[in-house]
């Protein structure tokens, strides 16, 4: 079940770990990197208290057992208050996906990280279908990925933030134009997703639907779709067919608790 705190709670150092969506793709930051809900978060922890020491030690194109093998003994040592953890695309992406075994390394992460008296909080992951029509190529992955994500919440104490019961998780408005990122306007409206269920705020605005749009006729939705494969799709597939990963030689972008 969804869980937030009675009171708002303080916290003096907060640590991010995960894959791309934790690193911030796709939300530039104007100085060649990336923003994302996780350095929005930390920003208004800070503002709200008058400071916060913040790491932020997720790497695109991890696996869940990646970021439990690479992250979570870093983030164990730094002694975190508030841990958000973000795991599954790439999962669901991979050749193989057994919602069973994601579960395990999953649990393997956020028991710990509760264990050791950390705030820990995820989210499940938006129904894509409706941004993305080739995800229903995926069929139930996604769902299954979100039911894991559930469960081990709900056996592990960590909060959970159910987006993909919100419909405005999977406006298309909110995502960038490779469709496997939130834009933005979408790691804005994580990040107070995100503050709401840790109890930082009432304010649940975040869940507002967009204004109406025209409905995009069928040539539109075609022509999206090829420039969508063509740009995004077709150099994803080549990549790993290489054996290659975006996240090849790429450093986490906050190694160290730092104050904001």
């Amino acid at each position: 079940m969804e869980r937030r705190p009675l009171r708002p709670p303080a916290f003096a150092r907060y640590v991010a770990i995960g894959d791309s969506t934790s690193e911030g793709l796709d939300d530039p930051d104007g100085q060649g990197g990336y923003r994302g809900w996780a350095n929005r978060l930390a920003e208004r922890i800070a503002a709200d208290q008058g400071g916060l020491l913040y790491a932020n030690l997720a790497i695109r194109g991890r696996t869940t057992k990646q970021i439990g093998d690479e992250q979570l003994a870093p983030a164990l040592a730094m002694r975190p208050d508030l841990v958000t953890v973000s795991g599954g695309t790439n999962d669901v992406l991979g050749r193989h996906f057994d919602a069973g075994v994601y579960a395990s390394h999953l649990l393997a992460i956020l028991e710990p990280l509760v264990a050791s008296g950390a705030t820990v909080t995820m989210f499940t992951l938006p129904d894509l279908r409706s941004v993305m029509p080739l995800a229903r190529l995926l069929g139930t992955r996604v769902l299954d990925l979100n039911a894991a994500i559930r469960d081990c919440c709900a056996r592990s104490g960590a909060i959970l933030c159910d987006l993909a019961r919100y419909e405005i998780a999977s406006d298309p408005r909110l995502w960038s134009d490779d469709r496997l990122h939130a834009n933005a306007a979408g790691h804005a409206r994580i990040a107070e997703a995100l503050a709401y269920f840790i109890g930082l705020h009432e304010d649940m605005s975040w869940s507002d639907p967009l204004p109406d749009r025209p409905r995009a006729t069928a040539m539109d939705v075609a022509k999206a779709e090829w420039a969508w494969t063509r740009r995004h799709l077709l150099p994803w597939v080549w990549r790993h067919l290489q054996g290659k990963s975006s996240g090849d030689g790429v450093k986490p972008k906050r190694p160290e608790l730092l104050p904001l």
